[in-house]
């Protein structure tokens, strides 16, 4: 990944002068500092494997009826912020192998501004799925908490003002980054951006399954079966906790690249960190890959469909 590197911009500290990275590099370059090797050819089948589910799980939300309705279309969002993961990295993956073969000739201001592009894309799926996974945790808190009134908050019509407000802040604040990539603010709002997102959701979730504790005790000591309604909420909340735990592993070592570039820039053990960009790269992948697998594993009605689309039973 040496002519085309997706987020190029944020992979080393940028407030360090070249003499200083030379010596912390020298400093760090023990046996595992050394990074990892990872070829092209896994990041290419990852990126098509991510590409393949997410488009299935588009496709059966479209098809089915039943799963038209707020939650799914936000599940939907989040799955094509997966998709534009692996179209960032298909995309470059393509760049990559035609330049190194030489079949593609390009001049070095168009292979950078290709590289910005790149960037933007992956930039916009990091803010658009943080936004998602938000929003989702704040339906599933209105359906338990605000079922009867449910329908009446979460509208079509606000649904969509909430989708289309997403992706428009994520393609701004994603232009944002990478055109002033130099200031510390900006690493730091997108520092502070995923905190408080995890802090949000992790609120949202420990009340709503405090409610689910007593919701269950209650149920115990009068022996009253739960309602199918309640019951699905909270396997909702389950589902969408499983997603946070899998995006916080998957996305948390790039984020504490991030802090590391921002507050030890020199550091031999920092600088260790850096050499393992394309493992983290990986890892953001693999978030994409699995975000599908949970859908079909925890919802029953969407297992169904894909099972549909993949045979072609439209």
């Amino acid at each position: 990944m040496s002519t085309l590197a997706p987020l190029r911009l944020l992979r080393e500290p940028w407030n360090t002068s070249e003499g200083n990275q030379s010596n912390a590099t020298v400093g760090a370059s023990g046996g595992w500092c050394q990074g990892l090797d990872i070829p092209n050819e896994l990041f290419l089948a990852l990126g098509l494997v991510s590409l393949v589910e997410n488009l299935l799980v588009v496709a059966a939300i479209l098809k089915n009826r039943n799963l038209h309705s707020p939650t799914y279309y936000f599940i939907c969002c989040l799955a094509v912020s997966d998709m534009l993961v692996s179209i960032s990295n298909l995309a470059e993956m393509l760049f990559v192998l035609l330049l190194e073969h030489g079949v593609l000739v390009m001049r070095p201001s168009i292979v950078r501004h290709m590289d910005n592009v790149i960037d933007m894309l992956i930039c916009s799926s990091v803010v658009s799925s943080l936004s998602f996974l938000g929003v989702i945790a704040v339906d599933r808190y209105i359906t338990i908490f605000y079922a009867l009134r449910y329908h009446s908050i979460m509208t079509l019509q606000r649904a969509v003002v909430t989708m289309a407000s997403v992706w428009l802040a994520s393609t701004v604040s994603s232009t944002i980054l990478i055109t002033y990539y130099h200031s510390h603010t900006i690493l730091l709002c997108l520092i502070g951006f995923f905190l408080f997102m995890l802090v949000l959701m992790l609120v949202l979730y420990i009340h709503m399954f405090a409610l689910a504790r007593h919701h269950l005790h209650s149920i115990s000591s009068h022996q009253k079966p739960p309602t199918a309604h309640r019951g699905g909420s909270l396997k909702g909340a389950v589902t969408l906790t499983i997603l946070l735990g899998v995006f916080f592993v998957c996305w948390g070592p790039f984020f504490f690249h991030l802090i590391l570039i921002v507050t030890c820039p020199t550091n031999p053990f920092c600088t260790c960190f850096f050499s393992y960009f394309n493992l983290f790269l990986i890892l953001i992948i693999c978030n994409s890959v699995i975000d599908p697998l949970i859908y079909a594993f925890r919802s029953q009605e969407l297992r169904r469909t894909l099972r549909e689309v993949v045979l072609c039973s439209w």
